[in-house]
């Protein structure tokens, strides 16, 4: 039994993953602005954390330490600045939730490693590599820290569908259902390996003191790859309805509108070599499942 500290613990990933550490008998406490209830048995620090100083004083207000602290929401460099100065001598070891979405499109590998030369600088992306680099260069007294870098996530707690204009879209059971078309960059044939929330939350509790974890940074992908329109086709497969017709967005068309969009737009296909070298809990979860149980979580 450990002593697990989750930031945004009412959230989708952070949410899964205290249900997944109560079930293995841990002891959980979950920072939270307070707006949303959380599970049984969760200890809640209600601050907001973007108000440093309460944080700060929140933090250290309590005579309590932990073996592990997750930040399932940090965004900014300051954030993963504060993370470095309230957790050093509060945890043994911290684990930063980053993004795949850090790479340049432009200079991907497939399958990309954890290593590369091209970073986006400016992006989501590229604010979540500068809090990675604050753990890298930062000085973290003796709390050790990990990255892991997810690509898509889904699973029950969130909204469903992968790729724009039918990302996380409210309505996507309902227009499958209706047997409308759907509008997908690319016509939907970028490749990805989407992962589960529950196999990210497993893998991430699973790195608990592992030191071959620590100071390190995984990828943290789904065990399968696919189309993203097969990712859709699965969803019609589950609903029981026909396949969608798929209308292709010009991926140019596209990028001139939103810009921000170039992650999208690209094959999303990582190496997990390096997360099975150390002995974490790999994602197994097999995308028709995962999907079986979002969009049952969703109809009821």
């Amino acid at each position: 039994m450990a002593n697990i500290l989750l930031i945004g613990g009412s959230g989708f990933v952070s949410g899964t993953t205290a249900h997944q550490a109560l079930a293995q008998g841990h002891n959980v406490w979950a920072i939270t602005r307070g707006q949303r209830p959380l599970a049984d048995g969760i200890t809640p620090i209600t601050v907001n954390r973007d108000d440093r100083e309460a944080f700060s004083n929140a933090i250290s207000s309590l005579n309590q330490t932990w073996d592990l602290v997750i930040d399932g929401i940090g965004y900014d460099s300051e954030d993963a600045q504060q993370d470095i100065a309230v957790f050093r001598d509060k945890t043994e070891h911290l684990i930063f939730i980053s993004t795949d979405f850090v790479f340049d499109p432009a200079h991907r590998k497939f399958p990309q490693s954890e290593a590369s030369n091209h970073y986006l600088e400016g992006t989501y992306g590229g604010k979540k590599r500068l809090c990675e680099l604050e753990l890298i260069n930062g000085d973290t007294g003796t709390m050790n820290w990990s990255v892991v870098r997810p690509c898509h996530i889904y699973g029950p707690g969130s909204k469903l569908g992968c790729l724009p204009n039918h990302g996380r879209d409210d309505n996507l059971i309902e227009h499958m259902r209706a047997g409308k078309p759907l509008e997908l960059i690319g016509g939907g044939h970028f490749l990805q390996q989407p992962i589960l929330a529950k196999d990210l939350s497993n893998l991430m509790l699973s790195m608990l003191g592992n030191t071959k974890t620590y100071g390190e940074i995984f990828q943290a992908a789904g065990p399968e790859i696919i189309e993203s329109r097969e990712f859709y086709f699965i969803i019609a497969d589950i609903l029981g309805v026909d396949r969608p017709q798929i209308n292709e967005i010009p991926v140019a068309e596209h990028l001139a509108a939103q810009p921000g969009h170039a992650s999208f737009c690209c094959h999303r296909i990582y190496s997990l070599d390096k997360l099975n070298a150390v002995g974490a809990s790999a994602p197994s979860t097999p995308v028709y499942d995962g999907l079986k149980s979002h969009v049952e979580s969703l109809l009821s």
